[in-house]
């Protein structure tokens, strides 16, 4: 019995816990047009080790989004990444950028998106394969709240909060 609570407890959240509930996430219509964001990383300790705000602007054309997006760290340096993002299935999606490793994979169910994801990052002269596990839940008023959770061999090495608003 122990075992058994120990394993379920480690599986995590699932989408379908979000089945339902609203305001309901359309992907397209939220990443259609302008939108400013904010950020923090922090590492697996809690501490807050970079900041950033960025500027995106969202394009359909069909079932093809292109997502912009310029990223302007408070230590000065910048970084832009281009999203192109298809609609696979109804709330299912694939996307690629540059700096990508293969394809990342989303679904929305009711108000949340689960996003995954690797990348190759660089940290004080060194690159990490990293996991990218984003999960986005649409609020009233054009705001999107995105926590990540960024993973190496499976367990989470920092955590990311971006505060999205359309403009």
């Amino acid at each position: 019995m122990g075992l058994m609570m120990l394993l379920t407890s480690c599986s995590g959240p699932t989408l379908d816990h979000y089945a339902g509930s609203t305001p309901a996430f359309d992907l397209k219509a939220y990443f259609t047009g302008p939108i400013k964001a904010w950020g923090v990383v922090q590492d697996r300790k809690g501490h807050v080790t970079r900041k950033f705000d960025v500027e995106m602007i969202g394009t359909w054309v069909d079932d093809v989004g292109t997502l912009e997006e310029h990223f302007r760290y408070y230590d000065g340096e910048t970084q832009k990444r281009t999203w192109i993002i298809r609609k696979i299935e109804d709330n299912r999606y694939e996307g690629a950028a540059g700096d990508i490793i293969g394809t990342a994979h989303g679904n929305v169910n009711g108000s949340a998106m689960r996003w995954k994801y690797e990348m190759d990052l660089t940290v004080e002269g060194s690159t990490y394969r990293i996991t990218f596990d984003d999960w986005m839940f649409i609020m009233n008023d054009g705001v999107l709240i995105n926590r990540s959770y960024l993973k190496k061999f499976g367990f989470t090495v920092a955590e990311l909060t971006i505060f999205m608003q359309k403009q």
